[in-house]
């Protein structure tokens, strides 16, 4: 009798400990999908946009243990877009982001907080420019999942704002009415779609649902 209830014990342990482990969601940020957005202001007058076409990267969000939940994310630099080809070849020169010698930008957490409903604030290292400055995100979502086929998705936005010169890029001119050409202040903005990573295969050689985050896997 002593043992069943050690076992039952030792049971009900493990299912708790399953379920705890279960509330961690891992997903990957779909390419496809997602992007990043910057403002910044041109001759004192006016805001420039522009935007970053690739973002790839993993989320692990716990709802119930936010220390346990994380962000890795990769910006291609190349692929940046302001819909002006000349002034995008000037930005990817040794001016701006030197997109030949740091081809890519990252972002790494180190905390994830609750920051009201529906609303995180994620802390992290945002390396650009060769340069490593600790950024904060505004952050809204994650969104409720959704499902189509073997689909799962949820999406978040987040919002940043940096000053250029902390990551070395100080290029500018002074304009002959005062005042510069380019604005240190840069806002940031991600829009961001992620899918389910699949879940290891199990002992046994079961199929696997297969991974929706990548690109290739994308609903359009």
């Amino acid at each position: 009798m002593r043992r069943f209830h050690i076992l039952a014990v030792a049971a009900a342990v493990a299912l708790l400990s399953a379920a705890a482990m279960a509330q961690a969601v891992q997903y990957e940020i779909d390419p496809v999908h997602s992007s990043a957005q910057f403002s910044v202001r041109h001759m004192m007058v006016s805001n420039v946009r522009g935007e970053f076409a690739k973002v790839t990267g993993t989320v692990v969000y716990d709802p119930k243990n936010l220390k346990a939940s994380s962000v890795e994310a990769t910006i291609d630099a190349t692929t940046i877009n302001t819909h002006e080809p000349r002034r995008d070849d000037d930005l990817k020169s040794p001016n701006f982001f030197d997109v030949a010698k740091y081809p890519i930008l990252t972002f790494k957490s180190k905390k994830v907080e609750q920051a009201g409903a529906g609303k995180l604030r994620v802390t992290g290292d945002l390396t650009l420019h060769g340069v490593t400055k600790e950024v904060v995100l505004d952050v809204e979502g994650p969104s409720p999942e959704a499902k189509m086929g073997p689909n799962i998705k949820s999406g978040a936005s987040a919002a940043t704002t940096i000053n250029r010169k902390d990551f070395g890029l100080v290029w500018n001119k002074t304009m002959e009415t005062g005042g510069v050409l380019v604005g240190d202040e840069v806002k940031i903005t991600l829009e961001i779609e992620m899918g389910r990573k699949a879940a290891a295969k199990p002992a046994g050689g079961a199929a696997v649902r297969p991974s929706t985050g990548g690109a290739a896997k994308s609903a359009r």
